[in-house]
C-alpha cells in the first residue's frame, strides 16, 4: 500500500499524519518541492524482463522525466529473492543496509516502482516523511535533500532510476544520521490506518 507516514524528527512514536491517498501524498510533498505521482502500469511483464523492455513499457514517461530534469541516464535496478543463489541473503543484507544511514545527493533522486516497493524517507524541517512507494509510484526527491532508503528485510522490487551525470549514485553520508530510530519498512507495513 502506497504510503506517507510524518513523524517529528525527534520522537519517532509520535504519528502525526498517516496518509494512503495518494492525491492527499502529493500534495502533502509539494511544500517540500517533492513531486509525487502515479502512472498507468505498462504492459505486463514477464519477471526477468529486459531493461530496455522495462523502460520501453514505461517510454512515453521516461522520456517525459528525462526532459524536465534533465537527466542523461536512466537504468532499472531489480531487487528479487533467488532461492538458487545461496548467497542472496548477504548479498540483500548488504544492498539493504548501503541505503540505510541518512545521506544527500548533489543531483536530484529519482526512482519509478515498477514493482514491488520501497521506503524513501525524507528529513526536512524538523519531520521525517516516510514515504512507501509501491508499483506505478515514481517520487522526485529535489538535490540536497536528506533521506535514507529502506527496501525491507525481503527485498523484492524493480525501479527505473534518473540519474544527470554517468557516476549514478552518490551519497553524502551525514554523520549523525537519525535514521535507525524510526520504523524500518517491515514495521510500517504491519501498522494499519485507523
Amino acid at each position: 500500500m502506497t504510503l506517507l507516514q510524518i513523524m517529528p524528527d525527534n520522537d519517532a512514536a509520535t504519528v502525526l499524519t498517516r496518509i494512503d491517498r495518494p492525491a492527499e501524498i502529493a500534495e502533502a510533498l509539494r511544500p517540500l518541492g517533492v513531486q509525487f505521482e502515479q502512472w498507468e502500469h505498462g504492459a505486463r511483464l514477464a519477471s526477468q524482463a529486459a531493461q530496455a523492455d522495462v523502460l520501453d513499457a514505461y517510454r512515453t514517461e521516461v522520456d517525459r522525466i528525462c526532459a524536465k530534469g534533465g537527466f542523461r541516464l536512466v537504468d532499472v535496478v531489480r531487487m528479487r529473492p533467488d532461492d538458487a543463489d545461496p548467497e542472496w541473503p548477504s548479498k540483500a543484507h548488504a544492498a539493504r543496509t548501503r541505503f540505510l544511514d541518512e545521506h544527500t545527493h548533489d543531483e536530484d533522486e529519482v526512482r519509478f516502482f515498477v514493482e514491488g516497493s520501497g521506503c524513501f524517507y525524507l528529513h526536512v524541517d524538523h519531520r521525517v516523511y516516510a514515504v512507501v512507494c509501491e508499483a506505478g509510484d515514481l517520487l522526485w526527491v529535489p538535490q540536497g535533500t536528506s533521506h535514507w532508503f529502506d527496501m525491507g528485510s525481503q527485498p523484492e522490487f524493480t525501479a527505473i532510476r534518473f540519474f544527470e551525470e554517468e557516476d549514478g549514485w552518490i551519497g553524502n553520508f551525514l554523520p549523525d544520521s537519525i535514521a535507525r530510530a524510526f520504523p524500518t519498512l517491515d514495521e510500517l507495513r504491519v501498522v494499519r490506518l485507523p
